[in-house]
């Protein structure tokens, strides 16, 4: 049990391509809408690292951080959804690729409402990406279900990496050394 986190992160990268834009998926609605935050390692990282940090800040944030991310993300689908999106989209993606990356290295823990305005903020980004990038096809509300779901359980495994860690007694050292490398692949998709 104790290297199912390993496991987990291992397999969920293998999952992921190294694309950053990532429209389509040859599937539609739910089944097109869950596999999105898994075709690019800006948003699984993101996801990931969000419910690491989550855990490493502890008590409600364990919950509330994962949370607030996908309520934002469902915003943010909308408003992508909608046809609104920001200049410099897909750089705001990959630079809160290396933000949640640093927050993790670091183990910061801010004030919990900085912390959860920080998650919601980046949530945003994502979920505009995901709504720009649903197929004509599907079903917008099938769709963001989808994508919710999906990063609620890369929150989870965020958590449970964290938990895992914690278990084995190196929790500080393993959680700063995947925060770093989170941050450095974030660079790398900044740097194009």
């Amino acid at each position: 049990m104790r290297k199912f986190p390993l496991f987990a992160t291992v397999a969920l990268l293998l999952l992921s391509t190294a694309a950053q834009a990532h429209p389509g998926h040859g599937a539609s609605g739910l089944e097109s809408g869950f596999l999105h935050p898994f075709s690019g390692l800006d948003h699984l990282l993101t996801m990931l690292a969000v419910g690491l940090w989550s855990w490493q800040m502890g008590g409600p944030a364990r919950w509330q951080g994962p949370l607030t991310f996908m309520l934002m993300l469902a915003v943010g689908g909308a408003l992508g959804w909608s046809g609104v999106s920001v200049p410099g989209l897909e750089s705001g993606i990959a630079a809160s690729v290396v933000a949640t990356g640093l927050l993790v290295a670091f183990a910061l823990r801010p004030h919990r409402s900085v912390a959860l305005g920080l998650i919601g903020a980046f949530a945003v980004l994502h979920g505009m990406a995901h709504g720009l990038e649903m197929p004509a096809d599907a079903s917008g509300i099938a769709f963001a279900a989808g994508f919710v779901v999906a990063s609620g359980l890369l929150h989870g495994a965020g958590l449970l990496i964290g938990a895992g860690q914690q278990r084995v007694g190196l929790h500080t050292q393993l959680a700063r050394a995947a925060g770093v490398a989170i941050a450095l692949t974030g660079v790398g998709l900044l740097a194009g």
